[in-house]
């Protein structure tokens, strides 16, 4: 019987791939608290130079230039073998699209920086369109013509789906996330500390559900308690091995 698992990635998968995280002890926004502000809301709304300076440093960041690790595309052959029923991640590097995941299976709980959108008409755009074009046009704004104003572009302001500061996160994420997580036969966390909420929340969801748990990290969480199996590994290699035995059942 092929198993049903629900997963959950955190930025320990993504250090793997040669980006730093966030929050962590040499976390970019730990040793730059000023860089945060690349992605307020507020500040990007009401600012050009903000906007121009969260483009550029967003397009120079290794978040936009990194590759999919080993761990990454494990998960993707992981959903090929049709065992992946959930890929909720808390990271916004569009990795798993890039190593091939589909959009059945993922939940960017924090958006992604794979596509944008108008701030004005909600027209979408690919970001790696956007950032080919950057040196020419710093600030984006929207270009698409709007027929109910008689051609005219629409010049809305133009920001990437990562959710900033001060946005909510995407409509129906989390709610689709807790379901397919209390129904699986086994809930998998990735590399999160578990400290970032509501994503954590998922951990004793998927425990009241009587879903067994693998805490994959480096370090403690709060719910380690939760879990029925700790794995405190490098994850570009212990992840690819979990895989392996799990769709041989070795």
């Amino acid at each position: 019987m092929t198993k049903n698992i629900a997963v959950l990635t955190g930025a320990g998968i993504s250090t793997s791939a040669g980006i730093p995280d966030f929050r962590g002890p040499q976390g970019v926004w730990t040793q730059h608290p000023e860089q945060m502000s690349v992605y307020d809301l507020d500040r990007f709304l009401s600012s050009e130079r903000d906007r121009e300076y969260s483009w550029r440093w967003q397009k120079e960041s290794p978040v936009w230039n990194a590759k999919p690790g080993t761990a990454h595309k494990a998960l993707a052959t992981l959903e090929r073998a049709g065992m992946l029923s959930l890929l909720a991640t808390q990271n916004f590097d569009a990795l798993h699209e890039k190593a091939g995941n589909s959009d059945k299976v993922i939940v960017n709980l924090h958006g992604t920086i794979g596509t944008s959108h108008c701030m004005k008409c909600h027209a979408r755009y690919a970001t790696a369109d956007i950032m080919n074009n950057l040196d020419k046009e710093p600030d984006p704004h929207c270009h698409r013509t709007l027929p109910y104003k008689g051609n005219m572009p629409c010049n809305g302001i133009i920001k990437t789906d990562v959710v900033y500061f001060g946005e909510m996160l995407p409509e129906g994420a989390m709610e689709r996330s807790m379901k397919l997580a209390s129904r699986a036969d086994e809930f998998w966390v990735i590399g999160s500390t578990l400290e970032v909420f509501p994503a954590a929340s998922l951990v004793p969801v998927a425990a009241q559900a009587g879903v067994p748990i693998t805490i994959m990290n480096m370090g403690k969480t709060q719910y380690d308690r939760l879990a029925t199996r700790l794995i405190r590994e490098d994850i570009a290699t212990a992840l690819p091995r979990l895989v392996e035995e799990t769709i041989t059942g070795k």
